[in-house]
């Protein structure tokens, strides 16, 4: 399959808030939960132009990942930028996972005009799906937190990452 990336629009709101709804189930068996009020409409749009805000100052960099028919399977993100270093987080919908998605969408970012040296990842312990992409995409596992909680009955803790960026285009 193939996708693309495209930078968060306000057009979006409605195909994104649709795309989360549909994966919340999928989407809580591996990491917490954004909580109820997310998936309210009036929220979820509240948020969306929060998020845009942060974009439109260099902050974050929001994709929307996207197959050739336009549909959203995904999304990968680049938050918290700050002294050239940002954090990632990418989801991709419960149809689409095994498909490589997650792979392909992080290694077209890392090919983007990154202005930051490193990104930071994080996922938990028990997602090994996001651990593969991380390591494909050249990310190396820095350590496993201390702090222990419990998701969907099963006790974990966050397993952290780093990618170094050794050419950045500043």
């Amino acid at each position: 399959m193939e996708i693309s990336l495209n930078l968060l629009q306000e057009v979006d709101a409605e195909a994104l808030f649709k795309f989360e709804s549909e994966n919340r189930w999928f989407f809580e068996k591996m990491v917490p939960s954004r909580g109820d009020d997310y998936y309210s409409f009036e929220t979820f749009i509240r948020r969306h132009h929060e998020l845009l805000k942060e974009q439109k100052n260099g902050l974050s960099y929001f994709y929307l990942i996207t197959n050739d028919a336009g549909e959203i399977v995904g999304r990968i993100n680049l938050v918290d930028k700050k002294d050239n270093i940002a954090d990632i987080g990418f989801r991709v919908g419960a149809t689409y996972v095994g498909k490589g998605i997650g792979n392909q969408a992080l290694n077209l970012l890392l090919k983007t005009d990154l202005s930051v040296k490193q990104i930071r990842g994080k996922t938990t312990t028990v997602n090994h799906a996001s651990q593969k992409v991380l390591e494909r995409n050249g990310f190396k596992q820095v350590r496993v937190g201390d702090e222990e909680f419990e998701m969907n009955g099963e006790i974990m803790k966050f397993t952290h990452y780093l990618w170094g960026n050794e050419n950045p285009r500043l």
